[in-house]
Protein backbone atom coordinates (compact mmCIF):
# COMPACT_ATOMS: atom_id res chain seq x y z
CA UNK A 1 0.00 0.00 0.00
CA UNK A 2 1.39 3.34 -1.03
CA UNK A 3 -0.18 5.33 1.81
CA UNK A 4 -2.22 4.68 4.91
CA UNK A 5 -5.87 3.83 4.34
CA UNK A 6 -8.63 6.28 5.10
CA UNK A 7 -12.30 5.78 5.88
CA UNK A 8 -13.86 6.81 2.56
CA UNK A 9 -17.53 5.90 3.13
CA UNK A 10 -19.94 4.94 5.88
CA UNK A 11 -23.05 2.84 5.48
CA UNK A 12 -26.09 2.31 7.66
CA UNK A 13 -27.77 -1.04 7.16
CA UNK A 14 -31.31 -0.70 8.44
CA UNK A 15 -34.62 -2.57 8.51
CA UNK A 16 -36.65 0.65 8.16
CA UNK A 17 -34.98 3.20 5.88
CA UNK A 18 -37.83 5.71 6.06
CA UNK A 19 -37.81 5.56 9.86
CA UNK A 20 -34.02 5.84 9.99
CA UNK A 21 -34.12 8.77 7.56
CA UNK A 22 -36.52 10.65 9.83
CA UNK A 23 -34.49 9.82 12.95
CA UNK A 24 -31.09 10.91 11.66
CA UNK A 25 -32.63 13.93 9.99
CA UNK A 26 -33.85 15.10 13.39
CA UNK A 27 -30.74 14.14 15.34
CA UNK A 28 -27.92 15.04 12.93
CA UNK A 29 -29.56 17.27 10.35
CA UNK A 30 -28.95 14.93 7.43
CA UNK A 31 -31.22 14.89 4.39
CA UNK A 32 -32.05 11.31 3.41
CA UNK A 33 -34.78 10.47 0.87
CA UNK A 34 -37.88 8.96 2.46
CA UNK A 35 -38.26 6.84 -0.68
CA UNK A 36 -35.43 4.81 -2.14
CA UNK A 37 -34.49 4.04 -5.71
CA UNK A 38 -33.83 0.37 -6.36
CA UNK A 39 -30.32 -0.16 -7.66
CA UNK A 40 -29.13 -2.99 -9.85
CA UNK A 41 -30.22 -6.22 -8.20
CA UNK A 42 -33.22 -4.52 -6.61
CA UNK A 43 -31.35 -3.23 -3.55
CA UNK A 44 -32.82 -0.12 -1.90
CA UNK A 45 -29.86 2.24 -1.42
CA UNK A 46 -30.11 5.91 -0.42
CA UNK A 47 -27.51 8.63 -0.14
CA UNK A 48 -27.11 10.43 3.18
CA UNK A 49 -26.97 14.11 2.29
CA UNK A 50 -25.30 16.85 4.31
CA UNK A 51 -26.49 20.43 4.59
CA UNK A 52 -23.49 21.59 2.54
CA UNK A 53 -24.54 19.50 -0.44
CA UNK A 54 -22.06 16.68 0.07
CA UNK A 55 -22.76 13.11 1.14
CA UNK A 56 -22.04 11.61 4.56
CA UNK A 57 -22.47 8.03 3.37
CA UNK A 58 -25.26 5.72 2.29
CA UNK A 59 -28.18 3.74 3.67
CA UNK A 60 -28.87 0.13 2.66
CA UNK A 61 -32.32 -1.31 3.30
CA UNK A 62 -32.17 -4.81 4.78
CA UNK A 63 -34.75 -6.95 3.02
CA UNK A 64 -36.46 -10.08 4.39
CA UNK A 65 -33.81 -12.41 2.95
CA UNK A 66 -30.96 -10.40 4.47
CA UNK A 67 -32.67 -10.35 7.86
CA UNK A 68 -33.38 -14.10 7.65
CA UNK A 69 -29.69 -14.62 6.90
CA UNK A 70 -28.68 -12.90 10.13
CA UNK A 71 -28.07 -9.33 8.94
CA UNK A 72 -28.97 -6.68 11.50
CA UNK A 73 -29.05 -2.89 11.66
CA UNK A 74 -25.47 -1.65 11.95
CA UNK A 75 -23.13 1.12 10.88
CA UNK A 76 -20.14 -0.04 8.81
CA UNK A 77 -17.10 1.81 7.51
CA UNK A 78 -15.29 1.48 4.18
CA UNK A 79 -11.49 1.48 4.10
CA UNK A 80 -9.65 2.42 0.92
CA UNK A 81 -7.37 -0.24 -0.56
CA UNK A 82 -5.48 -0.24 -3.85
CA UNK A 83 -6.44 -3.82 -4.76
CA UNK A 84 -9.51 -5.44 -3.18
CA UNK A 85 -8.68 -9.00 -4.24
CA UNK A 86 -5.10 -8.82 -2.96
CA UNK A 87 -6.31 -7.25 0.29
CA UNK A 88 -8.80 -10.08 0.80
CA UNK A 89 -6.09 -12.71 0.48
CA UNK A 90 -3.77 -10.85 2.84
CA UNK A 91 -6.53 -10.38 5.42
CA UNK A 92 -7.51 -14.06 5.22
CA UNK A 93 -3.88 -15.09 5.63
CA UNK A 94 -3.74 -13.17 8.91
CA UNK A 95 -6.93 -14.67 10.35
CA UNK A 96 -9.61 -12.33 9.01
CA UNK A 97 -12.70 -13.61 7.24
CA UNK A 98 -14.70 -12.70 4.14
CA UNK A 99 -18.34 -11.83 4.78
CA UNK A 100 -19.10 -10.75 1.20
CA UNK A 101 -16.78 -11.55 -1.67
CA UNK A 102 -15.35 -8.94 -4.01
CA UNK A 103 -17.86 -7.38 -6.37
CA UNK A 104 -17.94 -4.48 -8.78
CA UNK A 105 -20.43 -1.67 -8.32
CA UNK A 106 -20.70 1.53 -10.40
CA UNK A 107 -18.45 3.46 -7.99
CA UNK A 108 -15.73 0.85 -7.50
CA UNK A 109 -14.90 -2.65 -6.29
CA UNK A 110 -15.86 -3.65 -2.75
CA UNK A 111 -15.87 -6.57 -0.32
CA UNK A 112 -16.93 -7.03 3.28
CA UNK A 113 -14.41 -8.62 5.62
CA UNK A 114 -13.71 -8.96 9.32
CA UNK A 115 -10.50 -8.47 11.23
CA UNK A 116 -9.09 -11.53 13.07
CA UNK A 117 -11.16 -10.66 16.17
CA UNK A 118 -14.40 -10.53 14.15
CA UNK A 119 -15.16 -6.81 13.69
CA UNK A 120 -16.72 -6.30 10.22
CA UNK A 121 -15.86 -3.57 7.74
CA UNK A 122 -15.79 -2.97 4.00
CA UNK A 123 -12.73 -2.56 1.81
CA UNK A 124 -13.04 -0.58 -1.40
CA UNK A 125 -11.02 0.44 -4.43
CA UNK A 126 -13.13 3.38 -5.63
CA UNK A 127 -13.51 4.80 -9.10
CA UNK A 128 -11.78 8.19 -8.83
CA UNK A 129 -14.39 10.97 -8.64
CA UNK A 130 -14.65 13.50 -11.44
CA UNK A 131 -12.29 16.35 -10.70
CA UNK A 132 -10.26 14.19 -8.31
CA UNK A 133 -9.98 14.86 -4.60
CA UNK A 134 -10.29 12.64 -1.54
CA UNK A 135 -13.48 11.49 0.13
CA UNK A 136 -14.62 13.95 2.81
CA UNK A 137 -17.05 11.74 4.76
CA UNK A 138 -14.57 11.63 7.66
CA UNK A 139 -13.52 14.89 9.31
CA UNK A 140 -11.97 15.51 12.70
CA UNK A 141 -13.84 18.81 13.07
CA UNK A 142 -17.00 19.05 10.96
CA UNK A 143 -20.63 18.45 11.95
CA UNK A 144 -22.70 16.00 9.87
CA UNK A 145 -19.58 13.90 9.16
CA UNK A 146 -18.06 11.05 11.11
CA UNK A 147 -15.43 12.61 13.36
CA UNK A 148 -14.10 9.59 15.30
CA UNK A 149 -13.74 5.86 14.60
CA UNK A 150 -13.62 3.56 17.62
CA UNK A 151 -12.91 -0.17 17.69
CA UNK A 152 -13.95 -2.25 20.69
CA UNK A 153 -12.05 -5.52 20.41
CA UNK A 154 -11.26 -8.69 22.30
CA UNK A 155 -7.52 -8.31 21.64
CA UNK A 156 -6.36 -4.67 21.24
CA UNK A 157 -2.70 -5.59 20.79
CA UNK A 158 -3.47 -7.98 17.93
CA UNK A 159 -5.96 -5.54 16.37
CA UNK A 160 -3.47 -2.69 16.41
CA UNK A 161 -0.84 -4.92 14.77
CA UNK A 162 -3.36 -6.02 12.13
CA UNK A 163 -4.50 -2.54 11.14
CA UNK A 164 -0.93 -1.22 11.18
CA UNK A 165 0.17 -3.98 8.83
CA UNK A 166 -2.74 -3.94 6.40
CA UNK A 167 -3.78 -0.30 6.45
CA UNK A 168 -0.65 1.59 7.43
CA UNK A 169 -2.01 3.25 10.57
CA UNK A 170 -0.01 4.46 13.53
CA UNK A 171 -0.72 4.08 17.22
CA UNK A 172 0.56 6.77 19.56
CA UNK A 173 -0.83 7.81 22.92
CA UNK A 174 -3.45 6.35 25.18
CA UNK A 175 -5.84 7.17 27.99
CA UNK A 176 -6.16 4.85 30.96
CA UNK A 177 -9.68 3.64 31.77
CA UNK A 178 -8.92 1.98 35.10
CA UNK A 179 -10.09 -1.62 35.26
CA UNK A 180 -11.27 -1.39 31.64
CA UNK A 181 -7.72 -1.04 30.33
CA UNK A 182 -6.30 1.51 27.89
CA UNK A 183 -8.04 3.62 25.27
CA UNK A 184 -5.36 3.67 22.59
CA UNK A 185 -5.34 6.36 19.91
CA UNK A 186 -4.82 5.50 16.24
CA UNK A 187 -3.56 7.80 13.49
CA UNK A 188 -3.41 8.05 9.72
CA UNK A 189 -0.26 10.07 9.25
CA UNK A 190 -0.70 13.09 11.52
CA UNK A 191 -4.53 12.85 11.59
CA UNK A 192 -6.22 11.24 14.59
CA UNK A 193 -8.58 8.60 13.20
CA UNK A 194 -9.95 7.38 16.51
CA UNK A 195 -9.07 4.74 19.07
CA UNK A 196 -9.09 1.07 19.98
CA UNK A 197 -10.15 -0.30 23.35
CA UNK A 198 -10.85 -3.61 25.08
CA UNK A 199 -14.27 -5.14 24.60
CA UNK A 200 -16.38 -4.18 27.60
CA UNK A 201 -19.61 -5.42 29.11
CA UNK A 202 -22.52 -4.59 26.84
CA UNK A 203 -20.57 -5.26 23.64
CA UNK A 204 -21.56 -8.75 22.43
CA UNK A 205 -18.74 -8.92 19.86
CA UNK A 206 -15.89 -6.80 18.47
CA UNK A 207 -17.31 -3.86 16.56
CA UNK A 208 -16.42 -0.52 15.03
CA UNK A 209 -18.40 2.45 16.36
CA UNK A 210 -18.61 5.80 14.58
CA UNK A 211 -19.07 9.19 16.22
CA UNK A 212 -21.07 11.60 14.07
CA UNK A 213 -20.50 15.32 14.44
CA UNK A 214 -23.46 17.42 15.63
CA UNK A 215 -23.86 21.17 16.04
CA UNK A 216 -25.15 20.96 19.64
CA UNK A 217 -24.87 17.84 21.80
CA UNK A 218 -27.82 18.78 24.02
CA UNK A 219 -30.12 19.43 21.06
CA UNK A 220 -29.11 16.10 19.55
CA UNK A 221 -29.54 14.35 22.91
CA UNK A 222 -33.11 15.59 23.17
CA UNK A 223 -33.82 14.61 19.57
CA UNK A 224 -32.72 11.01 20.17
CA UNK A 225 -35.33 10.31 22.81
CA UNK A 226 -37.99 12.45 21.10
CA UNK A 227 -37.62 10.37 17.94
CA UNK A 228 -37.62 6.86 19.38
CA UNK A 229 -33.93 6.28 19.99
CA UNK A 230 -32.20 5.07 23.14
CA UNK A 231 -29.30 6.73 24.96
CA UNK A 232 -26.67 4.27 26.18
CA UNK A 233 -24.02 6.73 27.41
CA UNK A 234 -24.87 10.27 28.48
CA UNK A 235 -22.79 13.19 27.12
CA UNK A 236 -19.29 13.15 28.61
CA UNK A 237 -16.74 15.92 28.23
CA UNK A 238 -13.74 14.94 26.13
CA UNK A 239 -10.33 16.59 25.68
CA UNK A 240 -10.81 19.88 23.88
CA UNK A 241 -14.04 20.75 25.65
CA UNK A 242 -16.58 19.04 23.42
CA UNK A 243 -18.90 16.20 24.44
CA UNK A 244 -19.36 12.64 23.22
CA UNK A 245 -22.26 10.27 23.80
CA UNK A 246 -23.68 6.98 22.52
CA UNK A 247 -27.10 5.81 21.46
CA UNK A 248 -29.10 3.23 19.55
CA UNK A 249 -31.40 4.27 16.74
CA UNK A 250 -35.02 3.04 16.63
CA UNK A 251 -34.07 0.16 14.34
CA UNK A 252 -31.27 -1.07 16.63
CA UNK A 253 -28.06 0.32 15.11
CA UNK A 254 -25.58 1.72 17.63
CA UNK A 255 -23.97 5.10 16.96
CA UNK A 256 -21.99 7.84 18.67
CA UNK A 257 -22.28 11.61 18.59
CA UNK A 258 -19.70 14.30 19.27
CA UNK A 259 -20.11 18.06 19.40
CA UNK A 260 -20.14 21.21 21.50
CA UNK A 261 -22.51 22.11 24.33
CA UNK A 262 -24.23 25.39 23.47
Amino acid sequence: MTEAANFIWYELMTSDPAGAAAFYGAVVGWNIPSQGDATAGGVDYRMIGRSDGGNAGGMLALDANMLAGGARPIWLGYLHVDNVDAAIEAIKADGGTVQMGAMDIPVGRIAMVTDPQGAPFYIMDPVPPEGGGESDVFSVTEAQRVRWNELATSDPDAAIAFYKKHFGWGQEGQMEMGEHGAYRFIQRGDVGLGAMMPLMEGYPAPIWSFYIGVDDIDRAHAAITANGGTITNEPMEIPGGEYAMNGIDPQGAAFGLVGPRK
